[in-house]
Formats: C-alpha cells, sequence, structure tokens
C-alpha cells in the first residue's frame, strides 16, 4: 500500500494543475499579502515561531489563504488536519477532535485543523468547533471569502485572530508567471516557451488579483499552443486573449490609461453626457477595473458636480456603491449604469464643493474664529455664571424656525446656490430668510 501511494503522490506531482504544483512550501514564497506577512508582521513571526493561534483567514478566491496554510503545515511541528467545509461533516470535526485530545495526552503534539470555507459551515456545524478552540484541543485555520463577521459564528471570530488578504496586484501576478515559466522542478521551466510582455501583462491585468486564475490561463495557453519546427511555444497576446477568454482592450501597463478613462468617465458625467459616460463605465469593466473604484467615483461626482441641485444624486450614487460591493460583478455593472446615468442627467451644481474648500482655506489662511459665547455649551453653573450660552435664541420658538442670531464673529459668505435645479429652491429660501429679518434690504 505504502509503494502504491508513494506512486499516486508522484503521479499527482506531476499531473497536478499548475496552481497546485506552484503553491509556496515556504513563506518567502508566498507572493503579496506583505501587510499581514511582511517581515515583522503578527502573521509571519506566529508562522516563523511555530506559535501560531487559531486564524480566519478571509478574502477573495486565489490571493493565498490556502497557500498560508500550506505553509504553516510545512513549518509546524505539530500534526495538520485538512477538512473542506463543503463536504465535511460534524462527525469529521469530531473524529479530529478526538484524535487531536489523544495526540496531546500520548505525545504532547499540538493539532492544527485547516478548515476551508468555513462559511458553509452552518451554526450548530460551527458551534462543534468551540470547545476545542476553546480549551485548546486543537488550532483552527478557517478560510473563506466571505466576510467572517457576517458569516463566522461571533464566539469563533472572537477567540480568533482576523487576517484579510487583498487580490494580488498585477506586478504580484507577473512575478508569479515569471516564477512558473523558470521553475523546472514545479513549473514549465523544462519547455522552451517564448511569452511576450504584452501577454504576462494581459494575463496578470485580467486574472484581477486571483493567482490560481493566472496560472491556469497560463497553463492552458502553453499546452494548447503547437510548438514551431524548433520546439518553442509562441506564447503572444493573442494566445493570452484565448487563454483567458477576454480580448484586450487600451488600458495601457504605465497607467494612463486607467487615468485618462477614469477622467473621461467622470467629465462625461460632469458634461451631462449619458452616452459618453456608459462607453467608458464599459470599457473599465470590461478591462477589468475594481468596481469598488468607479463606484467611488460616481459618488464623489454626485457629491462635487451634481451637489444640491438635485440631491437625490448622492443617494443613487452610494446605494449603487453598496449594491455593487454586495452582489459583484458581472450584475454590479446594472447599479453602476443607473448611478452613472442618474449623474449624467442631473442638474449640475459645484456650489457646496466651492464652498467647503472656501472655508477650509480660510481656517488655514487667517486667524481661527472663536465660538460666540452664546453658541458655547453650558453644563455647569460656573459655565453659565461665565457666559456661556447666554442669549442663544431657540430657533423653533420663532416664526418659521428661523430667527436673527450670529453664528460666527465675522460675517463669512462660503455656499452661494445656484439659480438651477433643486439648488434653486435652497436659494430662494435663503432669500426669503434675508429679506424677513431686513426687509429694508429689499429697497
Amino acid at each position: 500500500m505504502d509503494l502504491f501511494a508513494a506512486n499516486e503522490k508522484e503521479y499527482k506531482g506531476r499531473h497536478a494543475p499548475l496552481p497546485y504544483r506552484m503553491a509556496p512550501k515556504t513563506i518567502d514564497e508566498i507572493v503579496g499579502q506583505q501587510e499581514i506577512i511582511g517581515a515583522g508582521k503578527l502573521l509571519r513571526r506566529l508562522i516563523e515561531t511555530d506559535k501560531v493561534s487559531s486564524v480566519i483567514l478571509f478574502g477573495p478566491p486565489g490571493t493565498g489563504k490556502t497557500a498560508i496554510a500550506r505553509v504553516i503545515a510545512n513549518s509546524t511541528k505539530g500534526h495538520f488536519e485538512w477538512l473542506n467545509a463543503s463536504v465535511a461533516k460534524v462527525e469529521d470535526v469530531r473524529r479530529v477532535s478526538l484524535q487531536a485530545q489523544q495526540r496531546i495526552k500520548m505525545h504532547k503534539t499540538k493539532t492544527i485543523l485547516f478548515l476551508d470555507e468555513i462559511h458553509r459551515f452552518n451554526k450548530l456545524q460551527q458551534d462543534a468547533l468551540l470547545p476545542d478552540v476553546e480549551e485548546g484541543n486543537m488550532i483552527l485555520i478557517g478560510a473563506t471569502t466571505e466576510n467572517p463577521f457576517f458569516y463566522v459564528n461571533s464566539a469563533l471570530v472572537s477567540r480568533s485572530n482576523i487576517f484579510e488578504l487583498k487580490p494580488l496586484t498585477t506586478n504580484n501576478l507577473q512575478q508569479l508567471i515569471k516564477r512558473a515559466l523558470t521553475d523546472k522542478e514545479r513549473g514549465l521551466g523544462n519547455k522552451k516557451i517564448k511569452m511576450s510582455a504584452e501577454a504576462v501583462e494581459h494575463l496578470a491585468k485580467l486574472s484581477d488579483g486571483d493567482a490560481r486564475r493566472c496560472l491556469s490561463a497560463l497553463e492552458l495557453g502553453v499546452l494548447s499552443t503547437k510548438p514551431d519546427k524548433k520546439g518553442v511555444i509562441d506564447f503572444d497576446l493573442a494566445v493570452a486573449e484565448e487563454s483567458i477568454q477576454k480580448k484586450a482592450v487600451v488600458y495601457d501597463k504605465k497607467g494612463e490609461g486607467h487615468y485618462n478613462t477614469i477622467s473621461a468617465f467622470i467629465k462625461s458625467m460632469r458634461g451631462s453626457d449619458p452616452d459618453a459616460a456608459l462607453y467608458y463605465l464599459a470599457k473599465m469593466i470590461y478591462a477589468g477595473e475594481d468596481p469598488r473604484f468607479i463606484a467611488r467615483r460616481i459618488v464623489i461626482c454626485a457629491a462635487e458636480d451634481v451637489g444640491n441641485a438635485d440631491p437625490l444624486a448622492l443617494v443613487v450614487a452610494n446605494s449603487a456603491m453598496q449594491v455593487a460591493e454586495f452582489v459583484g460583478l458581472p450584475e454590479a455593472r446594472i447599479p453602476l449604469a443607473q448611478a452613472a446615468v442618474y449623474v449624467a442627467c442631473a442638474p449640475k451644481s459645484n456650489a457646496a464643493y466651492l464652498g467647503i474648500d472656501a472655508a477650509i482655506k480660510d481656517v488655514k489662511d487667517n486667524p481661527t474664529l472663536e465660538v460666540p459665547k452664546h453658541l458655547q455649551n453650558a453644563v455647569y453653573e460656573g459655565e453659565k455664571k461665565m457666559g456661556k450660552s447666554k442669549g442663544y435664541k431657540y430657533a423653533h420658538d420663532y416664526k418659521g424656525g428661523h430667527v436673527d442670531l450670529d453664528y460666527l464673529p465675522v460675517k463669512k459668505k462660503y455656499y452661494e446656490p445656484k439659480d438651477i435645479g433643486y439648488e434653486k429652491k435652497i436659494k430662494a429660501r435663503l432669500d426669503q430668510l434675508k429679506n424677513d429679518l431686513f426687509p429694508e434690504a429689499q429697497h
């Protein structure tokens, strides 16, 4: 049986998918995630000293959750167990628990349980983990693509260190591609592959931060491309596009395409051209731009360029941002499109934006104005004797909910509402309030 097991292991090692073969074995082989495993970071120190306590790793697919678990498995002197919550049952957890307790009694050896897709366990199944985690019978490493604060038992969360993994950057993925091309033991280094810089960049960008997707597309392109007469596989941009099933768009590597497109998108909304806004939105989505980045730009445009001319624009934009975050792509394109069109078609006013910038400049460049005594807070009797709050007039006690009162020691004018959209009503309201207080100013 040992001979058959060895043969099976050797076969899997040679024929396993490239992402599996290239999985890091040591912490230094992990690409990206320096915020949590960089030099001196907590998780790195725990792994290097073999002092890992219960942790939950969460982040998008292909960002290194399983990779970190494998590194821990290779680094620990304890026993490592591996379960997937999509197929595991409570009985499996209890079996691991019993064996862990026996291991402690007989060999004083700790047990680390890696539970992949922990969010797939229901509350009852997650509760089964609690006693062992609480008593230290075993160390739990949970991995999930979902936010653990919503999908994992709060008792487990409170007993674990939470580490969030971010999507890998384009540079991270390019590094992985080049490593796979040169690694003769686990990668494709034994093959003659000529891969263009454009192809490398395209795979890295269109993989959307997912290392597994990137390496799978690389292997697919290599295996499906016929070598030339010299045995060289020409992996060009066309092969890259086909292997990842997405055509490249002009979104260049130096970043100008990224910044030029988002600039054109914002200016199209500001310029009230919904068709141009939709085109640039489509281009960014197709090129693999982060939908959260797009949503934030729409929100800012709604506040800066629409403002109080249509206050609902900010509500629509903010709702689209939340929905896009919740549903993800490809469905996120729909609320993003709705918000972009709404903002583009709305009346425009930057009065609030200009007002806050003017006020900030005033605060920065001029002496700070004191709060008038009648507006200061008076809680204690001694403060009242000092004159705090004296002379304050409660606006609701007066006709129209408005009263003549100085709210600044010096008159200032920052907000100049425009005569457009809803802001036209705001302007009329402010003019009316001024006329009510100073009717002689009308003449």
